[in-house]
């Protein structure tokens, strides 16, 4: 009894350190810096320019909804999604059924159209 004691005990205290110390080996706190980096300060052509149709424009809200293919810089599939505009300027350039081209990334945690074409 006292030998398969000892045997667990070894072998939780090896592998313990051994996987604690992997798990430390893969940390790359650059992943964190450029996951915590504020969309503003990301450059606009490193978003992913994608397609849509622009469905409603909310210029009160400061809103716009688009039914977009997939934006692989926010793992989303294609979908109808409203987004918040980062510039009213783009609410008052768009009008439903328009064709557009735009980019979006999370911004203090609402999706936001950054930049935003007409006839793409």
């Amino acid at each position: 009894m006292k030998i398969g004691y000892a045997l667990a005990v070894a072998a939780v205290l090896l592998a313990g350190p051994t996987g604690v110390a992997s798990a430390g080996g893969t940390h790359d706190p650059a992943m964190h810096q450029a996951a915590d980096t504020p969309a503003a300060e990301k450059p606009a052509a490193s978003l992913p320019k994608v397609s849509g149709t622009v469905t409603k424009v909310d210029e009160t809200a400061g809103k716009i909804t688009i039914d977009h293919q997939a934006i692989p810089n926010l793992q989303m599939d294609p979908m109808t999604m409203v987004f918040k505009a980062s510039d009213a300027a783009l609410l008052k350039a768009a009008k439903p059924g328009d064709a557009v081209k735009f980019t979006a990334d999370k911004v203090n945690g609402q999706l936001t159209v950054m930049s935003l074409e007409k006839g793409k």
